[in-house]
Protein backbone atom coordinates (compact mmCIF):
# COMPACT_ATOMS: atom_id res chain seq x y z
CA UNK A 1 0.00 0.00 0.00
CA UNK A 2 1.57 3.28 -1.19
CA UNK A 3 -0.10 6.47 -0.03
CA UNK A 4 0.51 9.54 -2.18
CA UNK A 5 -0.47 12.87 -0.49
CA UNK A 6 -2.31 15.24 -2.82
CA UNK A 7 -0.59 18.46 -1.78
CA UNK A 8 -1.78 21.27 -4.04
CA UNK A 9 -0.77 24.87 -3.27
CA UNK A 10 -3.61 27.42 -2.89
CA UNK A 11 -4.97 29.39 -5.82
CA UNK A 12 -5.79 28.72 -9.47
CA UNK A 13 -3.17 28.56 -12.22
CA UNK A 14 -4.58 28.86 -15.74
CA UNK A 15 -1.97 30.29 -18.08
CA UNK A 16 -0.86 28.47 -21.21
CA UNK A 17 -1.89 24.83 -21.59
CA UNK A 18 -3.80 22.64 -19.17
CA UNK A 19 -0.74 20.46 -18.64
CA UNK A 20 1.20 23.51 -17.42
CA UNK A 21 -1.12 23.55 -14.39
CA UNK A 22 0.30 20.20 -13.25
CA UNK A 23 0.19 20.06 -9.47
CA UNK A 24 -1.94 23.23 -9.26
CA UNK A 25 -5.65 24.05 -9.17
CA UNK A 26 -7.04 24.62 -12.67
CA UNK A 27 -10.70 25.55 -12.20
CA UNK A 28 -12.91 26.73 -9.35
CA UNK A 29 -16.24 28.29 -8.53
CA UNK A 30 -17.56 29.83 -5.31
CA UNK A 31 -14.64 28.55 -3.24
CA UNK A 32 -11.57 30.18 -1.72
CA UNK A 33 -8.25 29.17 -0.24
CA UNK A 34 -7.66 30.81 3.10
CA UNK A 35 -5.21 29.93 5.86
CA UNK A 36 -4.07 26.79 3.99
CA UNK A 37 -7.50 25.19 3.57
CA UNK A 38 -10.00 24.92 0.74
CA UNK A 39 -13.44 26.16 1.77
CA UNK A 40 -16.62 27.65 0.25
CA UNK A 41 -17.06 31.38 -0.01
CA UNK A 42 -19.93 32.83 2.00
CA UNK A 43 -23.36 32.94 0.41
CA UNK A 44 -25.71 35.90 0.04
CA UNK A 45 -29.17 37.20 0.88
CA UNK A 46 -31.21 40.18 -0.28
CA UNK A 47 -30.71 43.45 1.56
CA UNK A 48 -33.21 45.40 -0.55
CA UNK A 49 -36.77 44.30 -1.20
CA UNK A 50 -37.25 46.82 -4.00
CA UNK A 51 -35.74 46.49 -7.45
CA UNK A 52 -33.77 49.37 -8.90
CA UNK A 53 -34.50 50.71 -12.36
CA UNK A 54 -31.57 50.58 -14.76
CA UNK A 55 -28.18 48.90 -14.67
CA UNK A 56 -26.32 49.66 -11.44
CA UNK A 57 -22.65 50.60 -11.91
CA UNK A 58 -21.77 52.22 -8.57
CA UNK A 59 -22.36 51.48 -4.89
CA UNK A 60 -21.30 53.41 -1.76
CA UNK A 61 -21.90 53.09 1.98
CA UNK A 62 -21.33 55.75 4.65
CA UNK A 63 -22.45 57.09 8.04
CA UNK A 64 -23.91 60.53 8.60
CA UNK A 65 -23.06 62.77 11.57
CA UNK A 66 -25.75 61.07 13.66
CA UNK A 67 -24.25 57.63 13.06
CA UNK A 68 -27.06 56.50 10.74
CA UNK A 69 -25.94 54.23 7.90
CA UNK A 70 -26.70 54.82 4.24
CA UNK A 71 -26.30 53.09 0.90
CA UNK A 72 -26.16 54.94 -2.43
CA UNK A 73 -26.46 53.28 -5.84
CA UNK A 74 -26.22 54.76 -9.32
CA UNK A 75 -27.76 53.17 -12.41
CA UNK A 76 -27.68 54.41 -15.99
CA UNK A 77 -31.06 56.07 -15.42
CA UNK A 78 -31.42 56.69 -11.65
CA UNK A 79 -29.67 57.63 -8.42
CA UNK A 80 -30.87 55.83 -5.28
CA UNK A 81 -30.38 56.05 -1.52
CA UNK A 82 -31.28 53.33 0.96
CA UNK A 83 -31.50 53.60 4.75
CA UNK A 84 -30.67 50.99 7.38
CA UNK A 85 -34.21 49.64 7.29
CA UNK A 86 -33.79 48.71 3.61
CA UNK A 87 -36.13 51.36 2.23
CA UNK A 88 -35.01 52.35 -1.26
CA UNK A 89 -35.63 55.95 -2.36
CA UNK A 90 -35.27 57.49 -5.80
CA UNK A 91 -33.19 60.68 -5.37
CA UNK A 92 -32.47 61.23 -9.07
CA UNK A 93 -31.88 64.95 -9.81
CA UNK A 94 -34.55 66.61 -11.90
CA UNK A 95 -31.95 67.78 -14.43
CA UNK A 96 -30.32 64.36 -14.85
CA UNK A 97 -29.63 63.12 -18.37
CA UNK A 98 -30.28 59.39 -18.72
CA UNK A 99 -27.33 57.35 -19.98
CA UNK A 100 -27.03 53.92 -21.61
CA UNK A 101 -27.10 50.46 -20.04
CA UNK A 102 -24.73 48.87 -22.55
CA UNK A 103 -21.67 50.17 -24.33
CA UNK A 104 -22.33 51.17 -27.93
CA UNK A 105 -19.58 50.40 -30.40
CA UNK A 106 -19.16 50.45 -34.16
CA UNK A 107 -16.24 48.01 -34.23
CA UNK A 108 -18.08 44.83 -33.26
CA UNK A 109 -20.46 42.42 -34.95
CA UNK A 110 -22.69 44.13 -37.52
CA UNK A 111 -20.33 47.03 -38.17
CA UNK A 112 -19.81 47.76 -41.88
CA UNK A 113 -21.20 45.62 -44.71
CA UNK A 114 -21.36 41.85 -44.84
CA UNK A 115 -18.13 40.28 -46.11
CA UNK A 116 -16.12 43.50 -45.86
CA UNK A 117 -13.49 41.87 -43.60
CA UNK A 118 -12.01 38.38 -43.44
CA UNK A 119 -13.86 35.96 -41.15
CA UNK A 120 -12.11 35.56 -37.78
CA UNK A 121 -9.92 38.63 -38.25
CA UNK A 122 -10.39 41.60 -35.92
CA UNK A 123 -11.82 44.68 -37.60
CA UNK A 124 -9.69 47.83 -37.83
CA UNK A 125 -9.72 50.10 -34.79
CA UNK A 126 -11.44 52.95 -36.56
CA UNK A 127 -14.80 53.05 -34.82
CA UNK A 128 -16.01 54.94 -31.76
CA UNK A 129 -17.11 53.42 -28.46
CA UNK A 130 -19.56 54.99 -26.03
CA UNK A 131 -19.07 53.22 -22.68
CA UNK A 132 -21.89 51.95 -20.51
CA UNK A 133 -22.94 54.67 -18.08
CA UNK A 134 -21.07 54.61 -14.78
CA UNK A 135 -21.41 56.77 -11.67
CA UNK A 136 -18.59 57.86 -9.39
CA UNK A 137 -19.87 58.28 -5.82
CA UNK A 138 -18.17 59.78 -2.78
CA UNK A 139 -18.99 61.69 0.39
CA UNK A 140 -18.57 65.38 1.21
CA UNK A 141 -18.76 65.37 4.97
CA UNK A 142 -22.02 63.55 5.65
CA UNK A 143 -23.47 64.42 2.25
CA UNK A 144 -23.44 62.22 -0.86
CA UNK A 145 -21.82 63.56 -4.03
CA UNK A 146 -21.87 61.88 -7.42
CA UNK A 147 -21.27 62.22 -11.13
CA UNK A 148 -22.57 60.14 -14.02
CA UNK A 149 -20.14 60.07 -16.94
CA UNK A 150 -22.98 60.34 -19.47
CA UNK A 151 -24.56 63.33 -17.69
CA UNK A 152 -21.40 65.21 -16.69
CA UNK A 153 -22.79 67.29 -13.79
CA UNK A 154 -21.67 67.14 -10.15
CA UNK A 155 -24.54 66.43 -7.76
CA UNK A 156 -24.97 66.59 -3.99
CA UNK A 157 -27.59 64.93 -1.79
CA UNK A 158 -27.98 66.54 1.63
CA UNK A 159 -29.78 63.58 3.22
CA UNK A 160 -33.47 63.97 4.09
CA UNK A 161 -35.43 60.72 3.77
CA UNK A 162 -38.85 61.45 5.17
CA UNK A 163 -39.57 63.87 2.33
CA UNK A 164 -38.76 63.35 -1.37
CA UNK A 165 -35.51 65.32 -1.21
CA UNK A 166 -33.59 64.87 -4.46
CA UNK A 167 -29.93 65.30 -5.26
CA UNK A 168 -29.17 68.67 -6.87
CA UNK A 169 -26.41 70.06 -9.04
CA UNK A 170 -23.60 71.67 -7.05
CA UNK A 171 -23.67 75.43 -7.51
CA UNK A 172 -20.94 76.78 -9.84
CA UNK A 173 -19.44 73.31 -10.34
CA UNK A 174 -18.06 72.48 -13.80
CA UNK A 175 -20.11 70.42 -16.23
CA UNK A 176 -19.04 67.95 -18.89
CA UNK A 177 -17.21 65.85 -16.26
CA UNK A 178 -16.30 62.17 -16.39
CA UNK A 179 -15.94 61.49 -12.66
CA UNK A 180 -15.34 63.04 -9.25
CA UNK A 181 -13.56 62.28 -6.02
CA UNK A 182 -13.36 63.87 -2.58
CA UNK A 183 -9.79 64.22 -1.34
CA UNK A 184 -8.56 63.75 2.23
CA UNK A 185 -7.73 67.47 2.26
CA UNK A 186 -11.44 68.35 1.78
CA UNK A 187 -11.45 69.30 -1.89
CA UNK A 188 -13.68 67.89 -4.62
CA UNK A 189 -11.86 66.91 -7.82
CA UNK A 190 -13.87 67.14 -11.04
CA UNK A 191 -12.13 64.79 -13.48
CA UNK A 192 -12.32 65.36 -17.23
CA UNK A 193 -14.01 68.66 -16.40
CA UNK A 194 -15.50 71.07 -18.94
CA UNK A 195 -15.51 68.30 -21.59
CA UNK A 196 -11.69 68.26 -21.53
CA UNK A 197 -10.69 64.62 -20.91
CA UNK A 198 -7.35 65.68 -19.36
CA UNK A 199 -8.54 68.54 -17.14
CA UNK A 200 -8.73 68.32 -13.34
CA UNK A 201 -10.66 71.07 -11.55
CA UNK A 202 -11.08 71.41 -7.81
CA UNK A 203 -13.19 73.58 -5.54
CA UNK A 204 -12.02 75.74 -2.67
CA UNK A 205 -11.10 73.83 0.46
CA UNK A 206 -14.29 72.86 2.33
CA UNK A 207 -16.39 75.02 0.02
CA UNK A 208 -17.86 73.13 -2.94
CA UNK A 209 -19.61 76.20 -4.40
CA UNK A 210 -16.36 78.07 -5.19
CA UNK A 211 -14.61 76.75 -8.32
CA UNK A 212 -12.96 79.87 -9.79
CA UNK A 213 -9.37 80.37 -8.66
CA UNK A 214 -8.62 83.63 -6.84
CA UNK A 215 -6.08 85.02 -4.40
CA UNK A 216 -8.59 84.51 -1.60
CA UNK A 217 -9.28 80.79 -2.17
CA UNK A 218 -7.60 77.50 -3.08
CA UNK A 219 -9.73 76.51 -6.06
CA UNK A 220 -7.81 75.65 -9.19
CA UNK A 221 -7.31 73.40 -12.21
CA UNK A 222 -4.58 71.46 -13.96
CA UNK A 223 -4.39 69.80 -17.36
CA UNK A 224 -2.55 66.49 -17.22
CA UNK A 225 0.16 65.83 -19.78
CA UNK A 226 -1.33 62.65 -21.20
CA UNK A 227 -2.87 61.27 -24.36
CA UNK A 228 -5.44 59.46 -22.23
CA UNK A 229 -8.84 60.39 -20.85
CA UNK A 230 -9.50 60.63 -17.12
CA UNK A 231 -11.59 57.75 -15.81
CA UNK A 232 -11.42 57.72 -12.00
CA UNK A 233 -9.68 58.90 -8.85
CA UNK A 234 -8.83 57.00 -5.65
CA UNK A 235 -7.45 58.03 -2.28
CA UNK A 236 -4.61 56.02 -0.79
CA UNK A 237 -2.77 57.02 2.34
CA UNK A 238 -1.04 60.38 1.78
CA UNK A 239 -1.73 60.66 -1.96
CA UNK A 240 -4.47 60.89 -4.58
CA UNK A 241 -4.31 58.65 -7.64
CA UNK A 242 -5.80 59.81 -10.95
CA UNK A 243 -6.42 57.15 -13.59
CA UNK A 244 -6.77 57.62 -17.33
CA UNK A 245 -7.35 54.87 -19.86
CA UNK A 246 -3.61 54.80 -20.69
CA UNK A 247 -1.67 55.94 -17.60
CA UNK A 248 -1.75 56.88 -13.90
CA UNK A 249 -0.94 60.22 -12.21
CA UNK A 250 -0.54 61.35 -8.62
CA UNK A 251 -1.93 64.53 -7.06
CA UNK A 252 -0.17 65.60 -3.87
CA UNK A 253 -1.36 68.47 -1.68
CA UNK A 254 1.34 71.16 -1.39
CA UNK A 255 -0.69 74.20 -0.30
CA UNK A 256 -0.66 77.67 -1.81
CA UNK A 257 0.10 78.93 -4.38
CA UNK A 258 -0.17 75.71 -6.47
CA UNK A 259 -2.35 73.74 -4.01
CA UNK A 260 -1.66 70.40 -5.76
CA UNK A 261 1.41 68.94 -7.41
CA UNK A 262 0.78 66.50 -10.27
CA UNK A 263 3.14 63.81 -11.54
CA UNK A 264 2.85 60.86 -13.88
CA UNK A 265 3.30 57.64 -11.91
CA UNK A 266 3.06 55.00 -14.64
CA UNK A 267 2.47 54.52 -18.37
CA UNK A 268 0.78 51.74 -20.32
CA UNK A 269 -1.30 50.78 -17.28
CA UNK A 270 -4.54 52.73 -17.66
CA UNK A 271 -7.91 51.55 -16.36
CA UNK A 272 -9.93 49.11 -18.42
CA UNK A 273 -13.07 50.74 -16.93
CA UNK A 274 -13.79 53.58 -14.55
CA UNK A 275 -14.72 51.14 -11.73
CA UNK A 276 -11.92 48.60 -12.24
CA UNK A 277 -9.76 49.90 -9.35
CA UNK A 278 -9.91 49.13 -5.62
CA UNK A 279 -8.08 51.07 -2.89
CA UNK A 280 -6.80 49.17 0.17
CA UNK A 281 -5.54 51.98 2.44
CA UNK A 282 -1.86 52.15 1.46
CA UNK A 283 -2.20 50.66 -2.02
CA UNK A 284 -4.46 50.41 -5.04
CA UNK A 285 -4.97 47.52 -7.46
CA UNK A 286 -6.62 47.68 -10.85
CA UNK A 287 -7.33 45.90 -14.10
CA UNK A 288 -5.95 47.31 -17.33
CA UNK A 289 -6.09 46.05 -20.90
CA UNK A 290 -2.40 45.25 -20.36
CA UNK A 291 -3.01 43.08 -17.28
CA UNK A 292 -3.24 43.75 -13.55
CA UNK A 293 -1.36 46.56 -11.79
CA UNK A 294 -0.84 47.95 -8.32
CA UNK A 295 0.41 51.13 -6.65
CA UNK A 296 2.10 50.93 -3.26
CA UNK A 297 4.28 54.00 -3.64
CA UNK A 298 5.23 52.97 -7.16
CA UNK A 299 3.22 51.65 -10.10
CA UNK A 300 4.17 48.07 -10.93
CA UNK A 301 2.65 45.10 -12.75
CA UNK A 302 0.86 42.47 -10.68
CA UNK A 303 1.89 38.98 -11.92
CA UNK A 304 -1.26 36.96 -12.53
CA UNK A 305 -1.65 33.16 -12.64
CA UNK A 306 -4.93 33.35 -14.58
CA UNK A 307 -4.36 36.26 -17.00
CA UNK A 308 -4.56 33.99 -20.06
CA UNK A 309 -7.93 32.66 -18.96
CA UNK A 310 -9.37 36.08 -18.07
CA UNK A 311 -8.18 38.19 -20.99
CA UNK A 312 -8.81 35.55 -23.67
CA UNK A 313 -12.35 35.04 -22.38
CA UNK A 314 -13.55 38.65 -22.13
CA UNK A 315 -16.17 40.65 -24.03
CA UNK A 316 -14.04 43.66 -24.95
CA UNK A 317 -17.00 45.54 -26.40
CA UNK A 318 -18.43 45.82 -22.87
CA UNK A 319 -15.31 46.22 -20.70
CA UNK A 320 -16.70 49.52 -19.37
CA UNK A 321 -18.80 47.31 -17.04
CA UNK A 322 -15.80 45.77 -15.21
CA UNK A 323 -16.09 46.47 -11.47
CA UNK A 324 -13.58 45.97 -8.62
CA UNK A 325 -14.65 45.20 -5.05
CA UNK A 326 -12.39 44.96 -1.99
CA UNK A 327 -13.17 42.16 0.47
CA UNK A 328 -10.96 43.18 3.41
CA UNK A 329 -11.92 40.30 5.72
CA UNK A 330 -10.09 37.81 3.50
CA UNK A 331 -7.56 40.17 1.94
CA UNK A 332 -9.11 39.87 -1.51
CA UNK A 333 -9.81 42.14 -4.47
CA UNK A 334 -12.58 40.88 -6.76
CA UNK A 335 -12.95 41.99 -10.37
CA UNK A 336 -16.32 41.25 -11.94
CA UNK A 337 -16.15 41.07 -15.72
CA UNK A 338 -17.99 39.76 -18.79
CA UNK A 339 -17.03 36.50 -20.45
CA UNK A 340 -16.82 36.59 -24.24
CA UNK A 341 -20.23 34.92 -24.58
CA UNK A 342 -22.04 37.38 -22.32
CA UNK A 343 -23.32 40.95 -22.64
CA UNK A 344 -23.52 41.42 -18.85
CA UNK A 345 -21.16 40.72 -15.97
CA UNK A 346 -21.10 36.96 -15.31
CA UNK A 347 -17.57 36.13 -14.10
CA UNK A 348 -15.03 37.12 -11.46
CA UNK A 349 -11.31 36.94 -10.85
CA UNK A 350 -9.86 37.34 -7.34
CA UNK A 351 -6.43 38.30 -6.08
CA UNK A 352 -5.63 37.44 -2.47
CA UNK A 353 -2.99 40.03 -1.57
CA UNK A 354 -2.29 38.52 1.86
CA UNK A 355 -1.54 35.00 0.64
CA UNK A 356 -0.54 35.98 -2.94
CA UNK A 357 -2.71 33.70 -5.05
CA UNK A 358 -5.49 33.99 -7.66
CA UNK A 359 -8.97 32.55 -8.04
CA UNK A 360 -11.78 32.48 -10.62
CA UNK A 361 -15.50 31.75 -10.83
CA UNK A 362 -18.91 32.73 -12.13
CA UNK A 363 -21.21 35.28 -10.49
CA UNK A 364 -23.27 38.17 -11.84
CA UNK A 365 -22.63 41.31 -9.76
CA UNK A 366 -22.56 44.73 -11.39
CA UNK A 367 -21.36 46.80 -8.40
CA UNK A 368 -20.23 46.31 -4.82
CA UNK A 369 -18.57 47.72 -1.73
CA UNK A 370 -16.54 46.37 1.19
CA UNK A 371 -17.73 45.70 4.72
CA UNK A 372 -17.10 48.37 7.34
CA UNK A 373 -20.14 50.61 7.49
CA UNK A 374 -22.22 47.43 7.21
CA UNK A 375 -21.15 44.11 8.73
CA UNK A 376 -20.82 42.35 5.37
CA UNK A 377 -19.87 43.32 1.82
CA UNK A 378 -22.77 44.56 -0.30
CA UNK A 379 -23.17 43.80 -4.00
CA UNK A 380 -25.78 44.44 -6.67
CA UNK A 381 -27.21 41.75 -8.94
CA UNK A 382 -27.81 42.33 -12.63
CA UNK A 383 -31.57 42.45 -11.97
CA UNK A 384 -31.20 45.44 -9.62
CA UNK A 385 -31.28 44.06 -6.06
CA UNK A 386 -28.75 44.79 -3.31
CA UNK A 387 -27.37 41.69 -1.58
CA UNK A 388 -25.40 41.07 1.60
CA UNK A 389 -22.50 38.72 0.89
CA UNK A 390 -20.47 36.32 3.04
CA UNK A 391 -23.73 35.36 4.77
CA UNK A 392 -24.66 31.68 5.13
CA UNK A 393 -23.96 29.19 2.34
CA UNK A 394 -26.83 29.53 -0.13
CA UNK A 395 -25.83 30.26 -3.74
CA UNK A 396 -29.07 30.36 -5.77
CA UNK A 397 -28.24 26.95 -7.20
CA UNK A 398 -24.63 27.74 -8.11
CA UNK A 399 -22.16 24.85 -8.17
CA UNK A 400 -19.41 25.01 -5.53
CA UNK A 401 -16.23 23.20 -6.59
CA UNK A 402 -12.47 23.20 -7.13
CA UNK A 403 -10.74 21.09 -9.78
CA UNK A 404 -7.03 20.46 -10.06
CA UNK A 405 -4.87 20.38 -13.13
CA UNK A 406 -3.26 17.08 -14.19
CA UNK A 407 -1.54 15.38 -11.28
CA UNK A 408 1.27 12.97 -12.21
CA UNK A 409 0.64 9.67 -10.43
CA UNK A 410 2.68 7.51 -12.81
CA UNK A 411 6.46 7.66 -13.04
CA UNK A 412 7.75 7.81 -16.63
CA UNK A 413 5.63 5.49 -18.79
CA UNK A 414 4.19 3.53 -15.88
CA UNK A 415 0.43 3.30 -15.37
CA UNK A 416 -0.86 3.58 -11.83
CA UNK A 417 -4.04 2.11 -10.41
CA UNK A 418 -5.78 4.16 -7.71
CA UNK A 419 -7.72 1.92 -5.32
CA UNK A 420 -8.70 4.16 -2.41
CA UNK A 421 -8.73 7.77 -1.30
CA UNK A 422 -8.07 8.69 2.32
CA UNK A 423 -10.10 11.90 2.80
CA UNK A 424 -8.93 14.82 4.92
CA UNK A 425 -12.05 16.80 5.75
CA UNK A 426 -13.24 18.78 8.73
CA UNK A 427 -16.52 16.83 8.68
CA UNK A 428 -16.55 13.65 6.61
CA UNK A 429 -19.18 13.55 3.87
CA UNK A 430 -19.62 17.31 3.28
CA UNK A 431 -17.62 17.12 0.03
CA UNK A 432 -17.91 14.72 -2.90
CA UNK A 433 -14.82 13.63 -4.84
CA UNK A 434 -14.56 12.86 -8.55
CA UNK A 435 -11.63 12.15 -10.86
CA UNK A 436 -10.64 12.46 -14.50
CA UNK A 437 -7.88 10.16 -15.70
CA UNK A 438 -5.95 10.03 -18.97
CA UNK A 439 -2.77 8.56 -20.43
CA UNK A 440 -1.35 11.66 -22.14
CA UNK A 441 -1.90 15.43 -21.79
CA UNK A 442 -4.15 15.61 -24.88
CA UNK A 443 -5.70 12.14 -24.85
CA UNK A 444 -9.34 11.42 -24.03
CA UNK A 445 -10.34 11.86 -20.40
CA UNK A 446 -12.35 9.32 -18.44
CA UNK A 447 -14.50 10.57 -15.56
CA UNK A 448 -14.85 8.56 -12.35
CA UNK A 449 -17.35 9.41 -9.63
CA UNK A 450 -18.51 11.46 -7.86
CA UNK A 451 -17.86 9.41 -4.75
CA UNK A 452 -19.44 10.17 -1.37
CA UNK A 453 -16.56 10.43 1.08
CA UNK A 454 -15.99 7.64 3.60
CA UNK A 455 -12.91 6.58 5.56
CA UNK A 456 -11.43 5.27 3.32
CA UNK A 457 -13.26 5.88 0.00
CA UNK A 458 -13.10 2.97 -2.44
CA UNK A 459 -12.37 3.97 -6.05
CA UNK A 460 -11.14 2.07 -9.08
CA UNK A 461 -9.35 3.72 -11.99
CA UNK A 462 -5.98 3.79 -13.70
CA UNK A 463 -3.89 6.25 -15.68
CA UNK A 464 -0.65 8.21 -15.84
CA UNK A 465 -2.21 11.45 -14.74
CA UNK A 466 -5.37 12.35 -12.88
CA UNK A 467 -7.38 15.46 -12.06
CA UNK A 468 -9.31 15.61 -8.81
CA UNK A 469 -12.48 17.64 -8.25
CA UNK A 470 -14.04 18.51 -4.90
CA UNK A 471 -17.71 19.52 -4.97
CA UNK A 472 -19.62 20.81 -1.98
CA UNK A 473 -22.30 18.25 -1.09
CA UNK A 474 -23.96 20.37 1.61
CA UNK A 475 -24.56 24.08 2.13
CA UNK A 476 -22.16 24.27 5.05
CA UNK A 477 -18.78 25.76 5.93
CA UNK A 478 -16.72 22.70 4.97
CA UNK A 479 -12.93 22.32 4.84
CA UNK A 480 -10.65 20.17 2.70
CA UNK A 481 -7.03 19.54 3.66
CA UNK A 482 -4.54 17.04 2.17
CA UNK A 483 -6.20 13.88 0.80
CA UNK A 484 -4.10 10.79 0.03
CA UNK A 485 -4.25 8.19 -2.78
CA UNK A 486 -3.68 4.48 -2.21
CA UNK A 487 -1.96 3.47 -5.46
CA UNK A 488 -0.41 0.40 -7.12
CA UNK A 489 2.02 0.62 -10.06
CA UNK A 490 0.84 -1.53 -12.97
CA UNK A 491 3.79 -1.10 -15.33
CA UNK A 492 3.75 0.16 -18.92
CA UNK A 493 0.65 0.21 -21.04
Amino acid sequence: MALIPLKIPPGVYRNGTEYQSTGRWFDANLVRWFENTLRPIGGWRKRSSSQMTGSCRALLTWRDNSGDRWIAAGTHSKLYAMNEAGTLKDITPTSFTVGIADAATKTGYGYSTYGNFAYGVARPDNGTVTPATTWSLDTWGEYLIGCSDSDGKLYEWQLGFSTPTLAAAITNAPTGCQALMSTAERFIFALGASSNPRLVKWCDQENDTVWTAAATNQAGDFELQTVGSLKAGKKVRGINLLFTDVDVHTATFVGLPYVYSFEKAGSGCGLISSQAVAAIDTAAMWMSTSGFWMFDGYVKPLPCDVSDYVFQNMNYNQVSKVYAVHNSKYGEVWWFYLSSASNEVDSYVIYNYRELHWNIGSLSRTAGTDRGVYLQPLMVSSDGYIYEHEVGYAYDGGSVYAESGPYEIGVGENIVSVRQVIPDEQTLGEVQISFKSRMYPTSTETTHGPYPASQPTDVRFAGRQVKVKYTGAVLEDWRVGVNRFDVVTMGKR
